[in-house]
């Protein structure tokens, strides 16, 4: 067990690197669009490339940080309905969750862009629009981002499967806080009688 816990902080890391790396790409997506707005508007010029740049930033951000996101416990959940579940029935919805629906939709997506990103790189494909960028750079986004999210959906299905048995800590603490139940039932004010 210790060999796979090994292998999940390795994975960790990579997605770590990769998500506080790519996350500067919001900034240069910011610069990007307000220096395509202020060249409009001063020189009335304008190109595509540089809208495309934008989509293809954003691209990068999505796809690539979305591990990053899981590896924070940061997806989304239903959390109204599961913060009233033991920390046990929890995890087991985390590791088949992860087993059924995050797993194979994560290496089908993958597998399925693959073709699509060689066949735009062989052709060298261009945008379809007057001054727009080669297609393959954003075409590869796909699979690479879809493994990363493979790689760290395995990583938590073996560190909850480890916290389970007694091997590991646990993967997903409750984060501090009050829940979704919690904000939505009223409170009396401290330091006021009921």
């Amino acid at each position: 067990m210790q060999a796979l816990l090994a292998l999940c902080r390795s994975i960790d890391c990579l997605n770590r690197i990769v998500g506080k790396s790519v996350m500067w790409l919001i900034l240069l997506a910011a610069i990007v669009s307000a220096g395509n707005a202020l060249i409009r508007h001063i020189f009335n010029e304008s190109s595509n490339g540089w809208l495309e740049l934008q989509w293809y930033l954003f691209g990068a951000v999505f796809l690539l940080c979305a591990a990053y996101t899981l590896l924070n416990n940061e997806h989304i959940r239903i959390d109204i309905v599961t913060s009233r579940f033991s920390k046990r029935t929890r995890t087991w919805i985390d590791i088949i969750g992860g087993l059924f629906f995050l797993l194979p939709m994560a290496v089908l997506i993958g597998y399925l862009s693959w073709p699509m990103f060689t066949d735009s790189l062989m052709r060298m494909e261009m945008s379809s629009d007057a001054g727009g960028l080669i297609r393959w750079p954003a075409k590869i986004l796909v699979p690479i981002g879809f493994g990363l999210l493979a790689l760290q959906g395995i990583s938590e299905i073996l560190k909850r499967v480890a916290f389970l048995a007694g091997a590991g800590p646990d993967p997903a603490p409750d984060k501090v806080g009050p829940t979704p139940v919690e904000l939505l039932t009223p409170h009396d004010e401290p330091g006021k009688g009921a």
